[in-house]
C-alpha cells in the first residue's frame, strides 16, 4: 500500500522539480532554486521510502531494485551539489532520470529481495555506489562542459548553455567530483580485493576488470590534469569514456542476465 501511494508521489515530485529548473530555459528568469531543490529533496526522500518498502528493507542489488537506487542516490547528490553550487540544470537531467528508473522497477520489474551478505561485502557496495553516483554527476557535467565550450565556439548562448554556470565553474566541479568519485572508486576497489573470496567462481572477473580499467582512466585524467593541464575536450572524453567502462561493469552483465536471460536469484 505504501508503495502504491507514495511512487506516484515521488514520480510527480520528480517532474515538477525538473519543471522548476528548466523554466529558465524556455521563460528566461532564474529558477525558484530553494523551491526546486525542496521538492526534489521529498521526492528523493520518497523514493528511498519506497525501495525500503518494496525491497525489503536492504540494499537490493538485482538490476531494476539497483538501477532505481542509483536514481535515487544521484538525485541526493544533485540536490546537495546545486546547494553548494548553481548547477541546478544537472535536475533537468537527473530527475526525470530518477522517476523513470523509480516507474520501472515498481511497475515494470519483478518484485526482489537483497541477498543476504555480510556486512564487510556491505561495506564494498556502498563505497561502489556512492562512487559510481558522484562520477556519474561528473560525467553529466562533462556533457554540459562539452555544450558550453561548444556554444563559446559558435557564440550561441541561448538555451541550457544559458542557464549553467561560468565554464571555468563547470569544469572546476567537474574535476573536484572525479577526485571524490575516484577516492571512493579506490576504496570499493581494495575492500572488493579484500573481502571477496573468489571473483571466479562468483562471476565477478568481468566486472573487476572493467572497474580497474575505470579506475585507470579516471587516475589517468586526474594525473593529466595535475601534471599537463588537461582540460577541455580531452578530460570529456576520458571522463565519459571511465564512465561507460563502470556503467558496463556494474550494470552490463545483470542487463545480460535478468532481462535477456531471465535468470533473477
Amino acid at each position: 500500500m505504501l508503495v502504491q501511494a507514495l511512487t506516484p508521489l515521488a514520480i510527480v515530485l520528480y517532474l515538477a522539480a525538473t519543471w522548476v529548473f528548466a523554466r529558465p530555459l524556455v521563460a528566461h528568469r532564474a529558477a525558484p532554486r530553494a523551491a526546486g531543490l525542496g521538492i526534489a529533496g521529498v521526492a528523493v526522500v520518497a523514493h528511498v521510502i519506497v525501495l525500503v518498502a518494496r525491497h525489503g528493507g536492504g540494499v537490493d542489488l538485482h538490476f531494476f531494485a539497483a538501477l532505481s537506487l542509483v536514481g535515487a542516490c544521484v538525485s541526493a547528490l544533485s540536490v546537495l551539489v546545486t546547494l553548494a553550487r548553481p548547477v541546478g540544470t544537472l535536475g533537468v537531467v537527473v530527475y526525470p532520470l530518477a522517476a523513470l528508473l523509480l516507474a520501472v522497477d515498481v511497475y515494470l520489474g519483478p518484485s526482489t529481495q537483497p541477498l543476504p551478505i555480510e556486512w564487510q561485502i556491505k561495506l564494498h557496495v556502498v563505497f561502489a555506489l556512492l562512487g559510481f553516483s558522484v562520477l556519474s554527476i561528473a560525467a553529466l557535467l562533462a556533457i554540459l562542459l562539452a555544450a558550453q565550450e561548444r556554444a563559446l565556439r559558435l557564440r550561441r548562448f541561448h538555451g541550457i548553455v544559458g542557464a549553467l554556470p561560468p565554464l571555468t565553474l563547470t569544469e572546476a566541479l567537474m574535476f573536484q567530483l572525479i577526485g571524490a568519485g575516484f577516492a571512493l572508486l579506490t576504496l570499493a576497489l581494495v575492500s572488493g580485493i579484500l573481502f571477496v573470496d573468489n571473483l571466479f567462481a562468483q562471476h565477478l572477473i568481468h566486472k573487476t576488470v572493467l572497474s580497474i580499467a575505470a579506475w585507470i582512466v579516471f587516475g589517468a585524467l586526474l594525473v593529466g590534469r595535475w601534471r599537463y593541464g588537461w582540460r577541455g575536450r580531452r578530460a570529456v572524453r576520458l571522463t565519459l569514456a571511465g564512465m561507460a567502462l563502470l556503467l558496463l561493469a556494474y550494470f552490463g552483465s545483470r542487463f545480460v542476465l535478468e532481462v535477456v536471460l531471465k535468470r533473477v536469484a
